[in-house]
């Protein structure tokens, strides 16, 4: 059985520079592929983190530029946080007090099922399941802190 760490305030546990390595899987099609770069979380001058990730995704042998951002924004009860997308919409909620949160985001007719583990003060992993018409995916990410 895998043990989690629990997080008292995911806001502060995940302020930051982060080593990202990212899997993707296309479980129809069968094809893999990778991102390897770095996530800054970092202050927004109304509260909470700023999520900026860049790095090169690797799909059918051809790497590419890529990146996001999120809006992790202070959560309903202390220590949680409400991640948004870059545009503000929102995209699901974070809980790291146990060390471990499930959640689910509709996507059109897909359905994201996503499951954040942290393993200790330097290594949390998500992995998200997408099922549905369009996609049937598999992304597991890990997370190292850079010092």
């Amino acid at each position: 059985m895998e043990e989690f760490r629990p997080v008292p305030d995911a806001l502060a546990y995940l302020l930051g520079s982060w080593r990202v390595t990212r899997s993707v899987q296309d479980r129809a099609g069968g094809v893999e592929g990778r991102f390897d770069g770095t996530t800054v979380f970092g202050p927004l001058n109304a509260g909470g983190l700023l999520h900026e990730e860049a790095g090169t995704f690797v799909w059918l042998g051809v790497p590419r530029p890529a990146e996001r951002t999120l809006r992790f924004l202070p959560g309903p009860t202390p220590g949680t946080a409400d991640v948004r997308f870059a545009d503000g919409r929102p995209f699901h909620d974070l809980d790291l007090t146990t060390g471990r949160h499930v959640v689910g985001h509709p996507c059109s007719a897909d359905l994201y099922r996503g499951e954040f583990t942290v393993r200790d003060p330097d290594h949390w992993r998500t992995v998200w399941q997408v099922a549905g018409p369009a996609k049937d995916l598999l992304l597991t990410t890990d997370y190292a802190r850079l010092r």
